[in-house]
Parts: structure tokens; C-alpha cells; sequence
């Protein structure tokens, strides 16, 4: 980690819902946001850490997970620059309760939590942003947990792989993730996703091209994951 420089936000592409809420504020001098950048692998965020700052992802991908035991992890959501970090503090748990690191170089904006709760208990705009935000977030984790608790291997992938290229705006898609963290993503084991990527490449569900993914038959991964 890190830090780049102190970011302008005037100059910044993503223009986020915190930096346009001072600003109508009047508190834009207030923000002072920090750049900071990781390296691939390195960790953003520790689960258990006390939240200080609210994280914008600025550039990069990242992982969102929590610890398992005997080294096993779940991953709960890919993030994409512009998507949140820390807003759990916000709403009463003072900790993050799960980890981030980057899956590749990343640029994250970094902004005191303390301003981020000043803004939402003060705007009743920003208030409404962060809590369907929030609300997103949860209702993401509540779907996860109901598929690791009831798919099988081919619905757990099938709904990963429908997950990523939603993601990624494509039916052909470059993975940022490991054999190893798609099974992390679905729940299973490494060698698991790994045999049942085979199965539907054989089948003409998907294409498989080193790293690249193409989904061939949507409709049967849909049906698939629906079926579980």
C-alpha cells in the first residue's frame, strides 16, 4: 500500500455520491480525500479491523470474502471501481466483518468515516443513496448464502459464471479470479469448479480460452442455476 497523493475530486471521473453530497453541502473542502494503491493480492481491508475510512475503488478489481476454516474462504462479491467499501460502519458495527484484496492493481479514495456518517445524518438525499447502497449489499449476500446453502455444483457455477458476466457487461470475459477463487465464489472446491468447467465446455455451454470465459448457451446456464 501506498499513498499516491491527496485526490481532487473536481478532476475525478467517478464523481461519487459522497463528493457531489458535500458539494451541495458546501463541505467539499472538508472531504479531504486521500489515493492510495495496492498491488495485485495485497489486502485493502481486514476483517475484524476497526472501519476509519469510507473506500471508493477507483481503479481495479478486488475480492470481497470472508475467512474459513482450515484456509477455506467464501467470496462474496467481486467489486468494481466506483463500488463502496466500509459502509457497514455507518450502520452501528464499528469493524469490518469481512476482507478485501485487490485482484489487481488498484487505486482506492480513502474518506473519514466521521465525515461519511455527517453527511448522512444531515442530507436526506445522501441518506437514501447509502441505504438502498446498503441495502443492495445485503439483499447480494442473502441470495449468496441461499445458493451455498441449497445448489448443487453445476447451479453453484453456473450461477457464478452468470454472476461474472453480468459483471463484466459480457458474455465473453477475461477472469481476474483463480480456479481456485471461483470455487471460492460458489462455494466449492478448486477442484470441483475445475471439473465442472470441463463438463460444460464438453457440453458447448461455455468456451474456455486460457483465462477467457465465453458463455455459449446463456440459457442453460440460466436454466441450470434456476434448477440449482
Amino acid at each position: 500500500m501506498r499513498i499516491v497523493e491527496k485526490a481532487g475530486c473536481e478532476s475525478c471521473q467517478h464523481k461519487c455520491d459522497i463528493f457531489l453530497t458535500s458539494k451541495e453541502m458546501g463541505l467539499e473542502d472538508s472531504l479531504q480525500p486521500r489515493k492510495v494503491a495496492y498491488k495485485k493480492y495485497e489486502q485493502i481491508c481486514r476483517q475484524n479491523s476497526i472501519v476509519t475510512h469510507a473506500i471508493i475503488l477507483c481503479e481495479g478489481n478486488a475480492k470481497m470474502y470472508i475467512e474459513g476454516s482450515n484456509g477455506k474462504n467464501i467470496i462474496l462479491n467481486i467489486l468494481m471501481p466506483s463500488n463502496y467499501i466500509g459502509l457497514l460502519a455507518v450502520f452501528g458495527s464499528p469493524s469490518y466483518s469481512y476482507n478485501v484484496s485487490a485482484l489487481t492493481p488498484c487505486v482506492t479514495c480513502h474518506i473519514g468515516i466521521e465525515m461519511i456518517k455527517k453527511l448522512y445524518y444531515h442530507n436526506h438525499n445522501y441518506l437514501i443513496q447509502l441505504n438502498q447502497a446498503f441495502g443492495s449489499s445485503v439483499a447480494s449476500i442473502m441470495k449468496k448464502l441461499l445458493s451455498l446453502s441449497q445448489k448443487q455444483l453445476r447451479g453453484k457455477v453456473a450461477e457464478s459464471l452468470i454472476y461474472l458476466s453480468q459483471l463484466y457487461e459480457s458474455h465473453a470475459f477475461t477472469l481476474t479470479i483463480t480456479r481456485k477463487e471461483l470455487g471460492e465464489l460458489s462455494g466449492i472446491s478448486e477442484e470441483n469448479a475445475v471439473r465442472v468447467l470441463t463438463e460444460f465446455k464438453n457440453e458447448g455451454i461455455i468456451g474456455l480460452h486460457g483465462k477467457v470465459i465465453e458463455v455459449l448457451d446463456m440459457e442453460m446456464l440460466q436454466k441450470l442455476s434456476l434448477i440449482g
